[in-house]
């Protein structure tokens, strides 16, 4: 009995639309007993569209999103993250795999942490071979995350100590210059919060009071930044 399977991309390129397209198309000729239906979308405004048709109709079982894609009109929705909380939060069992450009530590945490992809895959890592098998993975239940993003999570797991997403912030802030005038604008914290959050960090990284480029350091050989 063939089974459906509904399947969203939200991309902004054709050519990787074309690929991904040839993708399905073949795992379901292979497989004779899967039928995609695929639709797709080239920006938050479009990829809100779906979502409102699927949640009248029938809901994605897959959706492909890329990270960097068009904002919608009303700024509410900024990034292919933002549509991937939409769709989380629509349809609880969708899968989701994650393809970005992006290769900053604290932008790929932040996606893991909020969008806890079922596939999560770096563009320039991946090949028609590689997508192939990342999405019957995906399909059969199986994670499957590119080799930048296991050597991310493995450092990690390899921590004996957990950042909240304000210490992420805070790091991520200073590594980016922001004196604490401006922190203090950024963050939902007081000056002396702050001072007391930089101290517990130095402590957690073993990095003496004070300085602030060695935590900076310390943070990007644990994958913070």
């Amino acid at each position: 009995m063939t089974k459906i399977t509904n399947v969203l991309i939200v991309e902004d390129e054709p050519l990787i639309i074309n690929v991904l397209e040839s993708v399905f198309s073949q795992i379901s000729e292979a497989n004779g007993l899967l039928d995609f239906r695929v639709r797709s979308a080239t920006s938050c405004d479009l990829a809100r569209h779906e979502i409102e048709k699927a949640k009248g109709g029938e809901p994605f079982d897959l959706v492909l999103l890329d990270i960097n894609i068009p904002g919608s009109g009303d700024k509410k929705i900024l990034s292919g993250e933002d549509v991937g909380l939409e769709l989380r939060n629509n349809f609880p069992e969708v899968k989701l795999m994650v393809f970005t450009s992006h290769n900053n530590n604290y932008r790929l945490n932040n996606i893991l942490k909020t969008l806890n992809p079922e596939g999560f895959l770096i563009k320039s890592e991946i090949d028609f071979l590689k997508l192939t098998d990342a999405i019957k993975a995906v399909l059969n239940d199986e994670p499957f995350y590119s080799k930048t993003i296991l050597r991310l999570m493995r450092r990690h797991i390899s921590n004996d100590f957990v950042l909240d997403k304000i210490d992420r912030q805070l790091i991520y802030q200073i590594s980016k210059g922001a004196k604490m005038k401006e922190l203090t604008k950024i963050l939902p914290l007081s000056k002396s919060a702050i001072e007391y959050r930089k101290r517990n960090l130095k402590q957690l990284f073993q990095v003496e009071e004070g300085n602030d480029r060695k935590l900076l350091i310390k943070a990007e050989e644990r994958g913070y930044i």
